[in-house]
């Protein structure tokens, strides 16, 4: 069917009648590659009736006809893209018919690739902290955690992003737990599932005070220390811990979070039973332990992190200390429990008897804790009394470290005397407060 607004089949158009009357030469179209159909395409001329409302076809410019020597002129300035559209044309159809321009056309566009090297398409690593940093900052959550709970949100959300990138073999990679008891280091062999599955018995105390379920199941009894939690989960298990853990573990910290998020005033003063240590013999009664919510949730974060440390060793992952700000947050938790430490350890026969003991909050003997570089601060250690009042007045000992350093030394991971520690007075104080500083850790 035909009519003025519908064009001609080709068929009528391509007739030596029909092209015979038009005035000027025919421009041709562009053409197709044989491979479409195989045979050549004719070129399509426009049809003769054309509608009023239609713009005439662009006039297409001559091809440029020029010498040899100028064509080679133009090779760098077209393997740079820098040629106008008239000029890459006769370069490229002269390229085609010589042979020594071509390969120096070949070698000019590889030297190009060089200085100009292909960006990757994977996406930055960083990206996505960048975006979720943006997006918090312009728009707070509804409910957002508790600042004291932060820094356990944070490590256990990057510990669970190594286990995703880990192989199902890596579950497997032996781990050695280290940490420290009376005066020397000890270890335990693990694997990857089993430290996760360590973390998951003790996460436990934190969620059992929340009333959330124990992961050792109701039978558990009352709050034991974290060390008997760790056997009795990993004893209770038929075969040893695999990658399957993770759900659990990550279920129960995402629970963690949202409950200290949605539940109480978020002060955090509830408190979070650790069991009950045996008193040494002759030094009084056993001795319950409990932390409120606030410093168990960092003493979580700290742990998630330095075993997160020991499993991206095993696994060969590249890992970072926390944040300077959570960093600091864990410093301090540690520097208010070395008081109470030294005082047990001195209970034990493992620490220099005090020598000016004092009523809760009068001024004794200090120790200044200088910490260094991420996460540091200042912080005065009674040495006599845990409840004496610390303070410059009454500073008889200095010791310096680095934030991570001190860190490692609070997890057993270095010992008291290998530790890289600037020290000055007092050398007994100074022994004492680095060994019950290791002394803070645990399996």
């Amino acid at each position: 069917m035909t009519g003025p607004d519908r064009p001609e089949p080709a068929e009528s158009r391509d007739t030596p009648e029909a092209t015979a009357g038009r005035g000027g030469p025919r421009i041709p179209s562009p053409r197709s590659s044989a491979e479409d159909t195989g045979q050549p395409v004719r070129d399509a001329a426009p049809s003769p009736e054309r509608p009023a409302h239609e713009p005439p076809s662009p006039v297409a410019a001559a091809p440029l006809d020029l010498p040899h020597r100028v064509l080679k002129s133009l090779l760098g300035a077209w393997a740079l893209a820098a040629c106008s559209g008239e000029e890459a044309a006769a370069v490229e159809e002269h390229l085609g018919d010589c042979g020594p321009c071509a390969e120096e056309a070949l070698r000019l566009r590889d030297a190009v690739g060089l200085l100009r090297p292909e960006e990757s398409l994977d996406l930055d690593p960083g990206l996505r902290a960048r975006v979720l940093e943006s997006c918090l900052g312009r728009r707070p959550p509804r409910i957002p955690v508790p600042e004291w709970a932060v820094p356990y949100d944070a490590e256990t959300a990057r510990l669970d992003a190594l286990l995703r990138d880990i192989r199902d073999a890596e579950w497997h990679a032996p781990v050695r737990l280290r940490w420290f008891e009376r005066d020397g280091q000890v270890n335990r062999k693990t694997t990857v599932a089993g430290v996760i599955a360590h973390l998951l018995a003790v996460d436990g105390l934190v969620g059992r005070a929340l009333g959330l379920d124990d992961p050792l199941g109701p039978a558990a009894g009352e709050p034991r220390l974290p060390a008997h939690r760790t056997e009795a989960y990993w004893q209770a298990s038929r075969r040893p811990p695999t990658r399957a853990v993770r759900e659990p573990w990550r279920d129960q910290t995402h629970e963690v979070v949202r409950t200290v998020s949605f539940a109480g005033d978020g002060s955090g003063r509830l408190p979070v039973p650790y069991g009950t240590l045996p008193a040494p013999p002759g030094a009084g009664p056993e001795r319950r332990v409990e932390l409120p919510l606030r410093d168990a949730m960092v003493d979580r974060a700290f742990e998630c992190w330095i075993h997160a440390g020991d499993i991206a060793g095993a696994v060969d992952y590249p890992y970072d200390p926390p944040s300077p700000r959570h960093l600091h947050r864990m410093i301090d938790l540690a520097a208010r429990m070395l008081p109470g430490t030294l005082a047990g350890r001195r209970r034990s026969g493992l620490a220099a008897p005090p020598r000016d003991l004092v009523a809760a909050g009068a001024p004794g003997r200090s120790l200044r804790l200088e910490i260094e570089g991420l996460g540091g601060g200042e912080w005065f250690i009674a040495l006599d009394s845990p409840g004496a009042d610390a303070s410059a007045e009454r500073e008889v000992a200095h010791v310096a470290l680095d934030g991570v350093e001190f860190c490692r030394l609070a997890a057993g991971h270095v010992s008291p005397v290998e530790a890289a520690a600037g020290q000055d007075g007092d050398r007994e104080a100074i022994r004492d407060v680095l060994f019950a500083a290791a002394s803070l850790s645990r399996l």
